[in-house]
């Protein structure tokens, strides 16, 4: 997992450069608490702007600027966290945390809003595939945040506990109670990303067949397939459970998508995945967990407000 960074060391007059070079990391904090990089890029506005909201005095008597930002961002997302489940309450059908390209495909072209900065880029590990964010997302927003500081970014629980506004031995422990949800939600060991990519292309080229007997071998029978189009894209309405109900439901889309639809192999929150292409964009952008041999989860984003990163300009 990611490990923690040593933050600027500009005792006296903390320049443009070093507060600037602590971005990524905080963009980094920013998307594994909150599943989005759009809300991760606003709360990193939100921090500097608290930054340069301070006198030069105040800001010159922070003695480490990388770990105040660092503090903001995180009670920020806290805040942000804790009125999520009610913006939840209103979004339309399921919610999945927004899916994220290799770095090399990140989108480096277009203009205005559709423009990605190499320092907006999320480091991709274990910490951010898109089963681990499932799982974080399930968490209580204080597990969340004691969790991804402690077990991913190496805080200690002190300064945790600074940022949560609890003691360090509740951080502990909410910490710990994280890491049960974690291993609960654990797979057994999907083999080397080699072996990953293969059963991804092999659902890829039955899926394209509408091979509804290579798809369900290809598939857990308590497989669950979920969509996110979040009211802006057409999806199927419900999880669906089951690996014969998925394989016939994927047979069916692909019959009456035909020659629109084109699947690329492509690297999804440091994973094997599939990019649908239709008319020239991308429209979904799908996202495995791979347990044993078997596909036992795939996570389907539509919804276009989350596919920013994958737009070529």
């Amino acid at each position: 997992m990611t490990t923690r960074a040593e933050p600027g060391d500009d005792q006296h007059d903390p320049g443009l450069s070093v507060i600037v070079s602590e971005r990524r990391r905080l963009i980094n904090l920013a998307y594994r608490l909150l599943g989005s990089l759009a809300d991760a890029e606003d709360v990193v506005q939100e921090t500097y702007a608290r930054w340069y909201a301070m006198s030069a005095r105040e800001r010159q008597a922070i003695g480490s600027p990388g770990a105040w930002l660092m503090t903001v961002a995180g009670r920020i997302c806290l805040n942000l966290l804790g009125s999520a489940r009610a913006r939840r309450e209103t979004y339309v059908g399921d919610w999945i945390p927004e899916p994220l390209p290799e770095p090399t495909e990140w989108n480096t072209g277009g203009s205005g809003g559709d423009r990605t900065d190499p320092a907006d880029r999320v480091t991709l590990d274990e910490s951010v595939t898109m089963a681990f964010l499932v799982v974080l997302d399930a968490m209580t927003p204080a597990e969340r945040v004691a969790f991804v500081l402690h077990d991913v970014f190496r805080y200690p629980f002190g300064e945790v506990a600074e940022i949560v506004g609890r003691t360090p031995a509740a951080c502990r422990q909410l910490a710990s109670s994280a890491r049960r949800r974690v291993r609960t939600a654990q797979t057994p060991a999907a083999g080397p990303g080699a072996g990953r990519a293969g059963i991804v292309r092999r659902f890829r080229t039955a899926w394209e067949a509408k091979d509804i007997d290579g798809l369900i071998g290809l598939l857990d029978p308590d497989a669950v397939a979920t969509a996110d189009g979040g009211g802006l894209a057409v999806t199927h309405p419900h999880p669906i459970v089951g690996g014969e109900r998925i394989a016939r439901a994927y047979a069916e889309i692909a019959r009456v998508s035909g020659d629109r639809t084109t699947f690329l192999e492509r690297t999804v929150n440091g994973l094997p995945g599939l990019v649908a292409y239709q008319d020239g964009g991308i429209a979904t952008v799908f996202a495995f967990e791979i347990a044993g041999d078997r596909i036992r989860r795939i996570w389907a984003v539509r919804n276009p407000e989350k596919l920013r990163p994958w737009r070529m300009g």
